[in-house]
């Protein structure tokens, strides 16, 4: 009686790639998948949406020159002070605007 050994390896013999060696391939020199999708009803469009998606580590994307996600308040504490000072300083402005006569009181420290 014979018993199956174990299934045969997907990328031939002694050769094989574990998950952890193909995701650090993809992060390290990244990979874009680009695809529309076009509605259309009687030669009218009426629906286009563009997808892209970019795997990346976080270097390679800086690299690459994108960095969105550093000037996004919702992901980035940094951003949200920095989003946060501005608006103060709108807002102290519009407030200095409104009352030029009212003088300005010092903070006691």
């Amino acid at each position: 009686m014979t018993t199956p050994s174990r299934l045969p390896d997907p990328y031939g013999q002694g050769g094989g790639a574990n998950l952890a060696d193909i995701l650090e391939r993809v992060l390290d020199k990244g990979i874009v998948i680009a695809g529309d999708i076009k509605i259309n009803l009687l030669d009218i469009e009426l629906l286009t949406i563009k997808l892209r998606l970019i795997v990346a580590s976080v270097d390679k994307a800086k690299e690459m020159g994108i960095d969105w996600w550093e000037d996004d308040p919702a992901l980035s504490s940094r951003a949200r002070h920095n989003e946060l000072a501005r608006e103060n300083a709108e807002l102290r402005e519009r407030l200095a605007q409104l009352e030029p006569a009212r003088p300005q009181r010092e903070e006691a420290p």
